[in-house]
């Protein structure tokens, strides 16, 4: 009997998205080539929604791919590895965003809060996630590394 392993790899997050309660795309950030056109992305994210938008379980095997999701009153979050990632690593990864934003917008997790403050969605996935490679999974540091990019911005603004 043979028995293939897979080479050990840091790039353990193909994609994280977030989408509202209809199934459209707030935010997406692929890492990878899976799906290399927004049409074949768009494709792969309605289908996403419509197979996790109406069950209570956090994980799925979908399309070769281990997707991990969590809602919160009009928003749907997910975080996608390949089907041998470690699905507790894509949930930290999940929960580290989750927390990070409900810590910045004030527990107030939510479409119309979210899109006033893409600006620190956009920091914060970058603070954990960089190429598919994850960097932190604490929300807290997360929150206070983006708060200090906030601060420089501002800073560098006022210079000019």
């Amino acid at each position: 009997m043979f028995i293939s392993l897979q080479e050990p790899s840091l790039y353990t997050v193909k994609a994280i998205l977030i989408l509202d309660n209809d199934g459209d795309r707030l935010f997406a950030k692929y890492y990878d080539d899976t799906y290399p056109s927004v049409k074949e992305q768009k494709a792969f994210e309605k289908n996403i929604f419509n197979k996790t938008h109406r069950t209570d379980s956090e994980i799925a095997l979908l399309e070769g791919l281990t997707v991990v999701y969590k809602s919160s009153i009009d928003l749907y979050f997910y975080v996608i590895g390949s089907s041998y990632e470690n699905e507790l690593m894509l949930m930290a990864v999940l929960n580290c965003l989750f927390d990070s934003l409900s810590q910045m917008l004030r527990k107030n997790v939510e479409k119309r809060a979210l899109l006033e403050n893409m600006e620190g969605l956009f920091l914060a996935v970058d603070e954990i996630v960089d190429g598919g490679v994850i960097l932190e999974s604490d929300p807290q540091q997360v929150v206070h590394r983006v708060l200090q990019s906030a601060k420089e911005q501002i800073k560098w603004s006022l210079l000019r």
